[in-house]
């Protein structure tokens, strides 16, 4: 037996979605190609009692996501991306940078068919933990993508 879903219930596409960036950052959201969405971890805390154990939640820990760009030309997608690595750690000097300048909220918006956001987290306190700038391959006809995994310190779904 099929199970069908209501033609009410419109299901949500994973090509629908909008990644938007701190204007300072000068990244913009069409450059972005795939993005993963926030991950939770709870931890769990044994309670030992004579022969048995009891368990309560523990700390919480938000995973990372992967993020896929584009490389365009002008403005260079890899460029902005060093720009915003510069603020955490600058490669000339080996100086870090402040939490402050390097920790960024970004937001993760899913839109229905017709463009309206139907859900929206902030991605508070994200900062960049890798970066892949690709490779070039003289067989390879496709386009060069810039890859980043992002921490974020919280992920809040707005109601």
């Amino acid at each position: 037996m099929f199970r069908p879903i209501p033609v009410e219930q419109e299901p949500k596409k994973k090509n629908r979605f909008v990644l938007e960036f701190p204007t300072e950052l000068g990244i913009e959201s069409y450059l972005v190609q795939t993005s993963g969405k926030p991950k939770l971890e709870i931890g769990s805390v044994e309670i030992p009692y004579m022969n048995s154990s009891t368990w309560v939640a523990g700390r919480s820990k938000w995973g990372t996501i992967d993020i896929e760009f584009i490389d365009v030309i002008g403005p260079s997608t890899t460029q902005k991306i060093n720009e915003w690595i510069a603020l955490h750690f600058e490669a000339a000097t080996g100086l870090m940078g402040y939490a402050v300048g390097y920790k960024k909220n970004l937001v993760l918006k899913a839109l229905d068919p017709v463009g309206v956001e139907v859900e929206k987290w902030t991605l508070v306190g994200s900062f960049i933990t890798s970066a892949d700038f690709d490779s070039f391959d003289y067989g390879d006809e496709g386009f060069i993508k810039c890859k980043i995994t992002i921490q974020p310190d919280r992920c809040l779904l707005a109601a």
